[in-house]
């Protein structure tokens, strides 16, 4: 008897991992995607010897890409090398003082007492954090749970109120945490999701225990080896990727779908995987009444979209780490304006790369190459924005970061690549040009994105980050991984 036929819609990471793990399954296995290569938003730019990281730019939880190569006797180093950071990062504030983060505690400690903060704080807070990290971990991550109910038979109900969940996110830094600085620091731990500390649940206070527990990494020469490196696993396992095949029409027959078509042909599958996100998969590719698209807008609301800015240098700046954030002097303002009023911030905080502190092969020598990404609102068609709109933030951007020590950058720039969350939706098809999936807020989701299984078709799958559990790299490839179960245990 041949193998069912999976078909998978996209090749960014969580599509990428569902495949594999399908075909290490016995699955027969294909993807369509429609860019040029693989990896989604795990992206890169190479231009005049400067390498830039356009997606990803931080690895964590690298155990769990591990198991992507475990079940066909392969080891992920084979494949791709990586290197823990020290600082795992720098943190620069409007005054002039700089923080670095270290997992270690000596020298945290002797980071908190700079400004004041009692040490013993700080350790407090993260066993705060680990033991919420540890209940996330158990059910919602590696049982791969999508709702209430799921929550309620797996944790029962003195486990389910260990959660924090009458908290939001920053009450729970500010409960362990006195000064600002710290207080914005571990707030600022949200970026990983694109959310808001002040609206997210306070469990999301597990991720700081993601690095802080399993460390903060490197992929040597950029962290795109990581798709390259997946690339030829598929080839080895004999999975067929089509580039340059955008997906136009999901098929069905009644409750169940049939196949696709890409390019203009028409592919037959059994089962169907969508990397593309949710909502635009159902509003796009099956066509769903606007009744149904408006419920899922309601509860599925897209996470923040970014302004992704490279910049090549012809020097260098000593006092940068290899990943930096440079705050905003009024952070709570600045999650307002992004997340509620969704307006371009006045005085963003700005998360900045310079990856040739780590590894020279990005840069020409005695030169930088600088990713720059501040969070800005996803696009809104009641309050469209211009690319002039996104070019005088730009421009704020860049005299932040002069003001705040890199003095003369522009005077240094030979390379400029900028995209707005208009290119960003262009490229990867993403919800309003959302960078990681659906948002975290307390008030309308409590932190819940999609179902992995379609409530409409029963052999259609979704994964990513508009799917549980949600955004960034480890979380969508571990999502890949749940499908991948879930099919197996469904098709039984």
């Amino acid at each position: 008897m041949s193998a069912k036929k999976v078909i998978v819609i996209g090749a960014g990471l969580g599509g990428l991992s569902a495949a594999i793990s399908l075909k290490q399954s016995g699955y027969d296995v294909e993807i369509f995607e429609k860019n040029a290569q693989i990896g989604g938003k795990l992206n890169v730019l190479k231009e005049r010897g400067y390498t830039f990281d356009l997606g990803p730019s931080i690895l964590t939880l690298p155990h769990i890409f591990e198991r992507l190569f475990e079940p066909s006797g392969k080891r992920m180093s084979d494949y791709f090398s990586i290197r823990s950071l020290r600082p795992h990062w720098r943190n620069f504030f409007e005054d002039g003082v700089t923080l670095d983060l270290y997992p270690e505690p000596d020298k945290m400690a002797t980071e908190a007492r700079k400004v004041g903060e009692p040490p013993e704080n700080i350790e407090r807070f993260l066993k705060y954090s680990a033991d919420l990290y540890d209940l996330t971990n158990d059910g919602y991550f590696e049982q791969g749970l999508d709702n209430w109910q799921g929550f309620a038979k797996h944790y029962g109900l003195f486990k389910f109120f260990q959660f924090d969940l009458f908290r939001t996110m920053h009450q729970g830094v500010a409960s362990h945490l006195q000064t600002q600085y710290f207080r914005d620091i571990f707030d600022f731990f949200i970026k990983y999701v694109g959310s808001s500390a002040y609206r997210a649940p306070a469990f999301m206070n597990a991720m700081p225990t993601i690095q802080f527990r399993y460390d903060l990494w490197y992929v040597d020469g950029g962290l795109y080896h990581i798709a390259l490196g997946l690339q030829r696993l598929m080839e080895e396992l004999g999975i067929k990727v089509n580039l340059n095949a955008e997906v136009s029409d999901v098929r069905r027959e009644g409750k169940r779908v049939t196949g696709l078509v890409a390019n203009g042909t028409f592919h037959a599958a059994d089962i169907i995987v969508s990397n593309m996100e949710v909502i635009p998969a159902y509003e796009k590719l099956l066509n769903e009444d606007k009744a149904f698209i408006a419920s899922l807008e309601k509860k599925l609301e897209p996470t923040c979209s970014g302004l992704v800015i490279e910049l090549g240098l012809d020097c260098q700046y000593p006092q940068l780490a290899h990943h930096n954030f440079f705050f905003s002097g009024h952070q709570k303002e600045h999650f307002a304006k992004v997340f509620e009023r969704y307006e371009l911030p006045d005085d963003p905080t700005i998360y900045l790369v310079a990856a040739s502190k780590t590894d020279p092969t990005v840069a020409p020598t005695g030169c930088d190459c600088l990713k720059i990404l501040p969070h800005i609102p996803h696009i809104r068609d009641d309050h469209p924005l211009t690319r002039e709109d996104y070019s005088k933030l730009k421009d704020r951007i860049i005299d932040k970061l002069e003001r705040m020590g890199l003095k003369h950058l522009r005077k240094h720039v030979v390379f400029e690549h900028f995209w707005t969350p208009l290119d960003i939706r262009a490229q990867y098809n993403s919800n309003k040009g959302s960078i990681y999936g659906v948002v975290s807020d307390r008030w309308k989701n409590l932190a819940f994105k999609a179902p992995k299984q379609s409530t409409l078709y029963p052999n259609l799958f979704f994964v990513g980050g508009s799917v549980n559990p949600g955004g960034g790299m480890p979380m969508v490839v571990l999502c890949g991984q749940n499908v991948a179960k879930k099919i197996v245990a469904w098709d039984k």
